[in-house]
């Protein structure tokens, strides 16, 4: 399966950008513990704090967020690719952005 992550960050950050919390998102690829979800924020919209997947990454396909967990919190840029802490954490979108999560559950 190939697929246009311009287009689906375009789609997600229109939905987004309607509705009312602010924020859209789709599993794009579940392949066994595999999962890649696109997910659209509009500035100020938050992912409340959360517990890790055994493994993940986060890509900055759009705009800027800024991670957080205990303690610190860390601004990316699009283009940006991150591991995502073993701890719970947090994400909130500094601006319109969209991102890639890529997660690894057992």
């Amino acid at each position: 399966m190939i697929l246009d992550l311009t287009a689906l960050a375009d789609e997600h950050l229109a939905a987004a950008r309607t509705a009312p919390h602010g924020r859209s998102a789709h599993l794009v690829m579940h392949d066994g513990v595999l999962r890649q979800t696109v997910i659209a924020l509009t500035s100020g919209t938050s992912l409340d704090e959360h517990n890790a997947p055994p493994a993940a990454s986060l890509q900055v396909l759009r705009g800027r967020v800024k991670l957080t967990a205990a303690g610190w919190s860390e601004e990316l840029p699009a283009a940006a690719l991150r591991m995502i802490p073993k701890e719970r954490h947090g994400l909130t979108a500094v601006e319109d952005a969209v991102v890639l999560l890529t997660a690894v559950n057992d």
